[in-house]
């Protein structure tokens, strides 16, 4: 493994530490600030707004300088978040800080992902984008128990300092392991260009609908547990941590599994999905099936996320592709502001804790529905592709026959 895509992924888990540690420490922060528990849960979706603008318009700031120089730039306004974060006298400051350190994510992951494909051969870049995500993964299996462990013992102000520090870890790394030529410097017109492409918008399309099954489910899973599965509220954390360890799991086997398969591999991977909730649905007063059921759920739901991640770039069939790719994290929080709030209409509609798992069923096989016409989409447009080279090679042959003839 390039030590690049190590940097990378230091990178991922200080920003999936930040984006889900607030919710280990939601009391700390109320207590410290005084205000309400609810009023910190806002941070969490003020985080979600930071992510869906800052993505495209980062990237966009960001796409004529080198990927290594826009990666740098994003963990200094990483750092400068976390920092202010920690320090914030009000709830006030407290809010503006995370929606700046927000405003970094989606177009590091972005970014990164473009980076990270261009540090391996064609062939095994899936594999090299999983390997920067799972950083994101072992953040909900290290990183979030252990700042919500260090927040409850001392101070949340020293989870969101040492957050801070990563992200220097993050830089010191960005600048000694990662080529100052990786990628190329993209060109803003080209990039949006990539946005008149169907194909483009069938991925973004896929993303939203395919990943808000895993929201719709995930958001409720303590209330699951408990509710349904009669699992006590101690057991809680050790399942989670279950449920992290199958989601890194499941990351790095679609790294592997995506080269080769690409959309047939999400196609299969959503299927699975609807029968797994299905399957869920039936099973969750039972403790042990719950929790298979919920951790192979997290496993197959976690390894799709790196190929449609590399599919979105290259429908994109531009030089770079950082905003298309960027636009695809956004296109994850939308995901996960859209399964949430589905899970909550039919829980509040009195449907009880197993109807998102239904809402998440009905989600994953639109998403196969989706995920096959992207694979029809890239098959024809790799054939169009393979014709067009056919075809010049013909061109050119035909020319040197001529050159030779006259030369005869």
């Amino acid at each position: 493994m390039p030590r690049a895509l190590l940097a990378l992924a230091v990178g991922a888990f200080g920003i999936g530490t930040t984006e889900f540690v607030v919710m280990g420490m939601l009391p700390e922060i109320a207590t410290g600030l005084g205000v309400s528990v609810s009023a910190v849960g806002l941070l969490i979706s003020a985080y979600a707004v930071g992510v869906v603008v800052g993505a495209p318009t980062l990237t966009a700031l960001g796409v004529r300088f080198s990927p290594r120089q826009t990666l740098v730039a994003l963990m200094v306004v990483f750092v400068v978040g976390n920092a202010l974060s920690a320090l914030a006298p009000t709830y006030e400051t407290l809010a503006a800080a995370r929606v700046l350190t927000a405003l970094a994510h989606g177009s590091f992951f972005g970014v990164g992902a473009v980076a990270a494909r261009r540090l391996v051969a064609p062939e095994r870049a899936t594999q090299a984008i999983s390997l920067m995500i799972v950083g994101l993964t072992l953040a909900n299996v290290v990183g979030v128990p252990l700042g919500t462990f260090v927040a409850q013992q001392t101070s949340w102000r020293f989870v969101l300092g040492g957050i801070a520090v990563i992200g220097l870890v993050t830089i010191a790394g960005l600048l000694a392991w990662v080529p100052a030529g990786v990628g190329e410097r993209g060109d803003l017109r080209a990039e949006l260009a990539a946005f008149r492409r169907g194909q483009v918008w069938l991925v973004l399309g896929l993303t939203m609908v395919g990943f808000a099954a895993l929201f719709a489910v995930y958001s409720y899973v303590s209330p699951i547990l408990t509710e349904l599965g009669g699992i006590p509220e101690g057991w809680v954390t050790p399942v989670l941590a279950l449920f992290g360890v199958g989601t890194t799991v499941g990351t790095l086997a679609g790294g592997r599994l995506g080269d080769r398969y690409g959309f047939s591999f999400v196609a299969a991977g959503l299927l699975a999905t609807a029968v797994l909730l299905a399957a869920f649905a039936f099973l969750a007063r039972t403790p042990v099936a719950a929790v298979v059921l919920l951790v192979l759920f997290g496993t197959v739901a976690f390894s799709m996320g790196p190929v449609v991640q590399n599919g979105v770039i290259e429908a994109a069939r531009v030089r770079g592709g950082s905003l298309v790719s960027a636009a695809n994290q956004a296109a994850f929080n939308v995901a996960n502001a859209a399964g949430a709030a589905l899970g909550a209409l039919v829980i509040s509609g009195g449907l009880g804790y197993t109807a998102p798992m239904w809402v998440g069923a009905a989600l994953a096989l639109a998403g196969t529905v989706l995920a096959l016409l992207a694979r029809r989409a890239d098959h024809r447009e790799t054939a169009r592709v393979d014709a067009d080279v056919r075809q010049w090679r013909q061109a050119v042959g035909a020319e040197l026959g001529a050159e030779v003839g006259r030369a005869a």
